[in-house]
């Protein structure tokens, strides 16, 4: 079966890339192979690209995406956190002209009933990109300890509830271990009946369903999302040729302040403290910023893809 994903920002990342005739790109998290549906297009006839995901499915679902374009693209299960690794023997014969990393969840991955992605698909408590890794959602949930467990969720999920949680969760789990989705949504869910004082079965804080965060937050723990995107970050700059573009699509915020930092930083020359007479660190600026605020999607594609509400883009060249 062909599964079809809505890729997000689509136009205003394709227009920031600028993708050529005869140009060769990375996309360094594949996902369903949207966003490289555009790029090898624009890149026809003889552009090459190399696209890369962890996701075993993700690769499957891209490939039959993507068939009509054929030997025009190497696919490799591999973490983008070694993408200059991954070039170096998969690619270095090309010029990349740009690369993207888009840090979403595809919706086949959401929507797989043995991941346990989603709060609202009762499955085992997996959350892995990567089959072959050990750690799981449910080693966390039942095996940490409660200050390790609070700091993911408080800080990877920004939850405000984090402590209560947290105290919810290893309370059930002392009686059984909490091994699926429908279980740890429970637990959530009584933590706000309990704090807020309210008797519904969902008490909804703004406009997001309670379990949003904690999910957000052991997908990324599990993944280790953060550090992987800390690690790919400088790397791109070394592959990139001169002039070419690095996007990235983020959807936390955690992630959008990397990204933002490592640009900043690396478009600025100097970086000793404003006290300093004389320059000491020698850094010299490598990019240039494209996009100074970063840019979110249009009512009409939330209206579309709900998913894609919480999305930012961001667009630097190297010089």
């Amino acid at each position: 079966m062909i599964i079809r994903h809505l890729p997000v920002l689509l136009k205003e990342t394709i227009d920031l890339l600028a993708p050529q005739p005869g140009q060769h790109f990375i996309d360094a998290t594949l996902g369903g192979g949207g966003h490289a549906e555009e790029i090898l297009k624009r890149t026809s006839p003889n552009g090459k690209l190399l696209a890369v995901d962890l996701d075993e499915l993700a690769l499957k679902a891209a490939k039959n995406n993507l068939l009509a374009f054929k030997d025009r693209v190497i696919f490799v299960r591999e973490n983008f956190s070694k993408i200059k690794q991954i070039y170096n023997e998969q690619f270095s014969t090309y010029k990349v002209s740009g690369i993207l990393l888009d840090l979403g969840l595809s919706s086949f991955e959401l929507e797989d009933e043995h991941r346990g992605f989603s709060f609202q698909i009762d499955a085992p408590l997996d959350m892995r990109f990567d089959t072959r890794q050990s750690l799981t959602a449910a080693e966390i949930v039942n095996t940490w300890p409660f200050d390790k467990l609070k700091k993911v969720i408080q800080e990877y999920g920004q939850e405000a509830l984090a402590t209560n949680i947290t105290k919810q969760i290893i309370s059930i789990r002392q009686q059984k271990p909490i091994t699926k989705t429908k279980k740890l949504v429970e637990a959530i869910l009584l933590a706000f009946r309990n704090t807020l004082g309210s008797k519904k079965e969902v008490p909804w804080v703004g406009g997001l369903h309670p379990a949003t965060k904690t999910f957000q937050a052991l997908r990324l723990a599990v993944n280790d999302e953060l550090g992987n995107l800390k690690k790919s970050l400088p790397q791109c700059l070394e592959i990139l040729e001169p002039g070419g573009r690095l996007a990235v699509i983020s959807f936390h915020s955690l992630e959008d302040k990397l990204v933002k930092n490592f640009f900043k930083t690396e478009s600025h020359d100097c970086l000793c403290p404003p006290d300093l007479p004389v320059c000491r660190c020698g850094h010299r600026a490598r990019l240039k910023i494209l996009t100074k605020k970063p840019i979110v999607p249009r009512e009409e594609e939330i209206a579309k893809n709900p998913r894609s509400r919480s999305a930012k883009l961001r667009v630097a060249m190297n010089i």
